[in-house]
C-alpha cells in the first residue's frame, strides 16, 4: 500500500497530483465531465493512475482510485476529510437541522437514533412486510402486459420504505399523493443541484412544494399521534421519543427532517438497484436459473413461506445484488473536501480539493474484477469471492465509517422484490439495458424502461 500521512504544505516536498490532459480554459473538464462523467474518470485511471486530478470550473478535484487509494480515502478522519461541506444540496430536502446542516456530532447522535430500526428485531418485522408489499404488487399486475420498470419499482420500495421505517399511517396515504410528492422531492437530487442547490429552477420549485406537502402529512401525523397517545414500534415513534446526549427533545422539525431522510436511505438507491437488477436478469437466463434454482431448494418444502432466515440464506440472489452494485453503482462519485493538506505516497493533494472515489471506475478495474464489463454474479459466490480481495474492493455503498448503515435493509429488499417477481412471472426486453442517466445523482436507466411481463404456468413457490 502507498505510504501516507497528513501534514502542512510547508513540510511537504513531494509533487502534485498529475493533471488529467484535455482541460479547457476557465471550464477545465466541465464538458467532459458533464457528458460522460464515467469516462471521464476511467480516463483518468487510465491516464495518469490511481490519483488524478481535474478541474470542474474553477474546482479543483483529485480522483482516487484501486483499493490502496480508498483505503487512504475512507480511512481519513472528518478534520481531514469533510462531507458537510459538500453535500449542501441535500439540505433543501432533508430539511434544516438535520444531517448535513448540523455539526457532525450531532449528526452522528441523529444517525443513531436508527440503529434500533436496523437490529435483527426490526428486521425480522421488516421481512414479513416485505413480502406482503410485493406480493400485493405481483397480484395488481394483469397475467401479461407491460411497466416501466423504474416507474413500478419506485412506487413499491416507497411503499415498503414508507411502511417499515416511518409507519403505516404514511403507507396508507402512499395512493393519496404522497408518492407523487416524494418523486418531486427525489427529482431534487440532480447534478444542477449539487453545486447550485437554490437555483431557481423549474425542478428545485418543485422540489420544495413537494418538501412542504410532505412535511405537512408528518408533522400531522405526529401531531395527532400526541393526541391520542397512539405509539406503534416504528421510527416515528423512536424520535418522538427520543433525547439528545444533554437531555433536549428532538423538535418538530428535525422529526420531519430525519424521517425524510431515513425514507431516502431506505428507498432511493433501491430503486435503482431493483431496476437495474431486473435489466440485467432479462438479458442473463443462467443468473435466474441460478436464483429459481435456489428458490426451489428453500421455499420448495410444504409450509415454508418467506421470512429473515429464508432471505438471508438466498446466496445466489445476494451475489445478483453484488453483480448489480458493481456493473451499476446508484452513487457513481463519492465526494469529500479536503480540510488538511494529504501526501499519498510522491503526491500532495492540497486543502480544498475536492476528493472523490468513483465506484463506477473503481469496480470495472480489470486487475480486481475478471471480464468487468460482463455480468457474472457467480464472481461473488466460492471459490472466486471476487468481493473479498480487499475489503474497499466493493464500494458501492460506500466504506469504513462513511458506509450506508442501510445497506443491510436495502439487500433484504431487494431479495425480497426480486423473489416475489420471479416466482411469479417471465419477463422480456425488446432493447439491450439501456444506457445510465448522468443527469441524476443517482444514476438510474435512462427512461422509460418498458419491460413486458408474462405470469408463469408454474405453481408459485410463495403463498
Amino acid at each position: 500500500m502507498a505510504n501516507t500521512q497528513q501534514s502542512s504544505s510547508a513540510t511537504i516536498s513531494s509533487s502534485a497530483v498529475p493533471e488529467l490532459a484535455g482541460a479547457w480554459p476557465l471550464l477545465g473538464h466541465a464538458m467532459e465531465f458533464k457528458k460522460d462523467p464515467v469516462e471521464m474518470m476511467d480516463r483518468g485511471w487510465r491516464e495518469v493512475g490511481d490519483l488524478a486530478r481535474f478541474r470542474l470550473g474553477t474546482r479543483e478535484c483529485v480522483l482516487f482510485t484501486g483499493p490502496d487509494a480508498h483505503d487512504v480515502y475512507f480511512k481519513a478522519s472528518e478534520d481531514e476529510l469533510d462531507a458537510k461541506s459538500v453535500y449542501q444540496f441535500t439540505v433543501p430536502i432533508f430539511g434544516r437541522g438535520v444531517v448535513y446542516d448540523v455539526a457532525p456530532e450531532i449528526m452522528s447522535e441523529q444517525l443513531g437514533f436508527l440503529f434500533p430500526a436496523l437490529r435483527e428485531p426490526a428486521m425480522r418485522r421488516f421481512a414479513k412486510i416485505m413480502f406482503k408489499e410485493a406480493t400485493m404488487f405481483a397480484d395488481s399486475l394483469d397475467d401479461e402486459g407491460e411497466i416501466n420498470l423504474p416507474e413500478a419499482l419506485n412506487r413499491l420500495t416507497v411503499k415498503i420504505a414508507s411502511h417499515c421505517l416511518i409507519g403505516q399511517e404514511i403507507r396508507e396515504q402512499i395512493d393519496e399523493g404522497f408518492a407523487d410528492a416524494y418523486h418531486l422531492l427525489q427529482n431534487g437530487i440532480n447534478v444542477i443541484g449539487f453545486f447550485l442547490p437554490n437555483l431557481p429552477i423549474p425542478s428545485h420549485r418543485a422540489r420544495d412544494r413537494a418538501r412542504r406537502k410532505i412535511a405537512a402529512l408528518l408533522g400531522s401525523i405526529v401531531e395527532e399521534r400526541r393526541r391520542t397517545g397512539s405509539a406503534p414500534d416504528d421510527f416515528m415513534t423512536t424520535l418522538m421519543n427520543g433525547s439528545y446526549k444533554d437531555g433536549r427533545k428532538l423538535t418538530d422539525d428535525e422529526i420531519t427532517g430525519l424521517l425524510i431522510t431515513v425514507l431516502f436511505a431506505g428507498q432511493h438507491t433501491s430503486t435503482v438497484l431493483a431496476t437495474w437488477m431486473g435489466l440485467e436478469m432479462i438479458q442473463a437466463p443462467s443468473a435466474v436459473k441460478w436464483a429459481r434454482d435456489e428458490m426451489q431448494e428453500i421455499y420448495g418444502k410444504p409450509g415454508m413461506t418467506m421470512n429473515y432466515d429464508t432471505l438471508k440464506n438466498q446466496l445466489a440472489m445476494e451475489c445478483i445484488i453484488r453483480e448489480n452494485e458493481r456493473m451499476h453503482p446508484p452513487l457513481i462519485v463519492l465526494i469529500r473536501k479536503v480540510l488538511k493538506t494529504m501526501q499519498y505516497g510522491d503526491h500532495v493533494i492540497d486543502s480544498g480539493t475536492l476528493a472523490m472515489v468513483s465506484p463506477a471506475v473503481s469496480h470495472r478495474l480489470p486487475h480486481l474484477f475478471e471480464n468487468p464489463d460482463e455480468f457474472i454474479p457467480q464472481r461473488f459466490a466460492p471459490p472466486k469471492n471476487e468481493h473479498k480481495q480487499h475489503h474497499y474492493c466493493l464500494i458501492g455503498f460506500g466504506g469504513g465509517k462513511h458506509q450506508c448503515m442501510g445497506k443491510h435493509f436495502a439487500f433484504m429488499q431487494l431479495k425480497a422484490i426480486w423473489t416475489v417477481l420471479l416466482d411469479r412471472f417471465e419477463f422480456s426486453l425488446d432493447s439491450g439495458v439501456p444506457a445510465p442517466n448522468y443527469g441524476s445523482w443517482v444514476t438510474g436507466p435512462v427512461e422509460p424502461c418498458i419491460v413486458q411481463y408474462r405470469r408463469r404456468s408454474q405453481t408459485s413457490l410463495l403463498q
